[in-house]
């Protein structure tokens, strides 16, 4: 007989997070030994990166990595103070203001991508394309996941 505690999708949850905090932990680790930046600092590159024009709204960020708006606030002051990133405003609001990268935090970036993908490939190594194409799909359903109201 299962008790409360023992309830299938209580363990699935469990596992994932398991499995994010130990990749989070030992990519992270690899990132930072290797690149000299956090593994968060490196995931707010990716999204200016991938922004429009190279801008993201500060609001988005924090939607985005999953921080405050504050929490957001204080990694890109430490960003903007290593020289990566640079706060941009919006021309047309004054209440918006964007992040954007410096060259220096391209060429910065561009050497974190090359360095975490050759870490994600040997991570993921055993998993053949099918496997990787289904994972990435169950983690898109799983994302834009709802409870019902």
């Amino acid at each position: 007989m299962k008790t409360h505690i023992d309830h299938d999708l209580v363990s699935t949850f469990g596992l994932l997070m398991e499995a994010y905090h130990s990749l989070e932990k030992q990519l992270g680790a690899a990132l930072e030994e290797q690149v000299g930046v956090p593994h968060t600092w490196f995931e707010v590159m990716l999204r200016i990166s991938r922004a429009a024009e190279g801008l993201a709204p500060m609001g988005s960020l924090a939607d985005q990595v999953a921080l405050t708006g504050g929490g957001v606030t204080r990694m890109v002051d430490r960003m903007v103070a290593a020289g990566l990133v640079e706060r941009v405003p919006c021309a047309s609001d004054r209440r918006v203001v964007y992040a954007g990268l410096t060259p220096e935090g391209r060429a910065v970036l561009d050497k974190a991508v090359s360095v975490h993908d050759d870490n994600l490939r040997r991570t993921l190594g055993d998993f053949t394309d099918r496997e990787l194409v289904a994972l990435d799909e169950l983690l898109r359903r799983l994302r834009s996941a709802r409870l019902p109201a």
